[in-house]
């Protein structure tokens, strides 16, 4: 006669029992002589069965089972049973394994910052003429209770580099004169160590502020670039364009034979690949391609010692939060870490106090949206004519171009920027277009083309309002007026840099006017024209605005009565409760309410009143 028996396992595990392919179920059967099966689950256990020749062997086989699990000799799970975990405790072992695995790494240094004399002497008055004189820097410790000192500004490049003179002889090579607002505050407190966030608009100079300390931090170290275990630098970017333009300026700034590598994704991956396993000090990313080669075991970022996020907002935008989180956590948390954003938005201020160490913060011009004002922004309205009318002049403003002009064209939708490129290709017009589908040789073709002048046109879409610093630009064309008022700053930015002027051409139809009452304050803080047009677009938004909130406030829902745009508990037709609308006494109306209007509970929906509909309504339009 056959002994058996019936054991409970964690539903969870019933894969583990059996292994792949039923290879441990059978291991177990051969090794205890012992038919073994599973059984019914509930939402917690299943049921195994067991049956051998004695009693004996079906507690063996029991056992066996149990040490399989990992469940310990004769213990059963039980998961019904609730246990209180000492979350002090986790933490406490947390901290020392994080303790222990850091503590491995080696010495690192930040500070290489010596004030020089003259920055020293400016009192307090000097200090803040000067930062009211470039463009109002102001300079604040993120942490309010914070009691780092707020350090003086520098006037010069050898005031920020005396102690450097192969960075002098590098910035001397390219002809600055003198270093931007963003740069002369930002150079003491990065050549101190600190973490800073830098607030600036586009175009500001924020790469090169990051960029100079970046080469004294790499140099400074006390162990050898061979010997670092990988790279001391990464730069985290929101778009291929934007990354591909940090690794040209680096190197254009040539210090100490320093390599650095670009990673993208459209690149080489192959190539990529090859570059940073022969060694470099600086990897400027994309938070995609970047976890990718993280993944592959390519790139090891517990040797980065100095982090740079650069278009911080941009970046959580296109929603590479989670990427970003994941690799700060594989960093060691002693390294010093710049965040720059072109916006101050909740969620870069959230992940500013979760990942850097008593920042400070330093906010160039006003935290008010703002065009830079080295650009002529102009307004054009378009008619009934819409499409083909922007077309038309589109057409005439690129037949008006002088030989030494340069212009961007932003469309809306990736098709778009194709369908103008070919119309304007068929007209004997040479252009170039950049959108998010077209092949990464082909966009990085495209800028190269503009840059050297092979052509002086480029149609695109946002994917070129940040990142693209091509100087020479003298006008951006906004064919569609962008999706929110922060992409037509960064748009309207892309001309106007380093000092020269520029010129943005923006057609607006009417159904953009709900950007209009923020285009007015864009406008107007710059000091340029308002259509007369525009401030009636803006009340006309208003008004239809509250005209909704009214609706929904009285029948429930922008279609009213229940209906028509949701809301109410009553019938979809006639508004009443009680009864749904395929069960209406009064039958009939259209969607809305009787008589076919497009919403309000039984009648004209202009005025209200019942008897007609609303294109009837003698009452003037609301």
């Amino acid at each position: 006669m056959m002994e058996s028996l019936t054991m409970q396992i964690s539903k969870y595990h019933v894969g583990k029992l059996i292994g792949r392919g039923g290879s441990n179920i059978r291991e177990l059967r051969e090794a205890t002589g012992c038919q073994i099966d599973t059984g019914d689950e509930n939402s917690n256990e299943c049921d195994v069965h067991i049956k051998g020749k004695t009693l004996e062997d079906v507690e063996k086989a029991r056992e066996r089972i149990n040490d399989s699990l990992g469940y310990g000799k004769s213990v059963e799970p039980k998961p019904d049973e609730f246990v209180e975990i000492d979350w002090s405790n986790v933490m406490a072992q947390h901290e020392e394994a994080q303790k222990i695995k850091w503590g491995k790494c080696p010495t690192l240094i930040k500070d290489f910052y010596e004030e020089h004399p003259s920055v020293t002497d400016m009192n307090p008055k000097q200090v803040d003429d000067f930062r009211a004189a470039n463009n109002n820097i102001v300079v604040k410790n993120f942490d309010e209770d914070s009691g780092s000192k707020i350090l003086n500004p520098v006037n010069t490049f050898e005031q920020a580099f005396f102690n450097y003179p192969e960075i002098m002889a590098t910035i001397n090579k390219q002809g600055f004169f003198k270093p931007s607002p963003i740069q002369a505050q930002a150079w003491p407190y990065l050549m101190s160590g600190k973490d800073l966030i830098g607030i600036a608009q586009t175009g500001t100079g924020k790469t090169l502020a990051f960029l100079m300390p970046i080469f004294i931090h790499i140099d400074g170290q006390p162990v050898p670039r061979g010997q670092r275990g990988g790279p001391n630098v990464l730069v985290l970017s929101p778009t291929r364009e934007l990354a591909l333009q940090i690794h040209d300026e680096v190197k254009k700034y040539e210090y100490r034979g320093i390599k650095s590598v670009c990673v993208y994704g459209g690149g080489d991956r192959k190539q990529q690949m090859k570059v940073v396993t022969e060694g470099v000090e600086i990897i400027i990313a994309t938070p995609g391609r970047l976890n990718d080669l993280i993944e592959a075991n390519c790139i090891q970022v517990e040797s980065v010692t100095y982090l740079v996020l650069d278009e911080a907002d941009r970046m959580l935008d296109m929603g590479f939060e989670p990427q970003i989180r994941k690799t700060l956590l594989d960093i060691r948390p002693d390294r010093q870490t710049v965040m720059t954003s072109a916006t101050w938005p909740a969620n870069v201020r959230r992940l500013a106090s979760s990942y850097m160490n008593d920042p400070v913060t330093v906010f160039i011009g006003s935290l008010d949206l703002a065009a830079v004002h080295t650009v002529t922004q102009k307004i054009v309205l378009v008619g009934d004519g819409g499409e083909d009318e922007k077309r038309d002049m589109l057409t005439e403003f690129i037949e008006d171009m002088g030989k030494d002009d340069k212009a961007i064209v932003f469309v809306g939708k990736k098709s778009k920027v194709d369908d103008i490129a070919s119309d304007l290709s068929l007209k004997s017009i040479a252009v170039q277009s950049i959108h998010g589908d077209r092949d990464q040789s082909d966009r990085e073709q495209a800028l190269m083309d503009l840059k050297s002048g092979m052509v002086n046109i480029l149609i695109a879409t946002d994917v070129a309002s940040r990142g693209i610093d091509i100087q020479d630009i003298t006008h951006v064309i906004n064919f569609d007026f962008p999706r929110n008022i922060e992409e037509y700053v960064h748009r309207v930015g892309r001309t106007g840099r380093a000092g020269k002027s520029g010129t943005s051409i923006t057609f607006m139809e009417y159904r953009d006017r709900r950007n209009a009452r923020e285009l007015i304050k864009i406008l107007e803080e710059a000091g340029q024209e308002v259509p007369n047009e525009l401030p009636r677009m803006a009340d006309k938004w208003e008004a239809f605005k509250e005209r909704e909130a009214e609706a929904r406030k009285m029948f429930g829902g922008r279609g009213g009565g229940g209906g028509g745009g949701g809301g109410g508990d009553g019938c979809f037709k006639c508004g009443e409760p009680g009864h749904m609308s395929r069960e209406c006494p009064k039958g009939g109306g259209g969607r809305g309410g009787p008589g076919g209007g497009r919403g309000g509970s039984s009648g004209c929906f202009n005025c209200g009143q019942s008897g007609h509909i609303s294109r009837e309504c003698r009452e003037p339009k609301r």
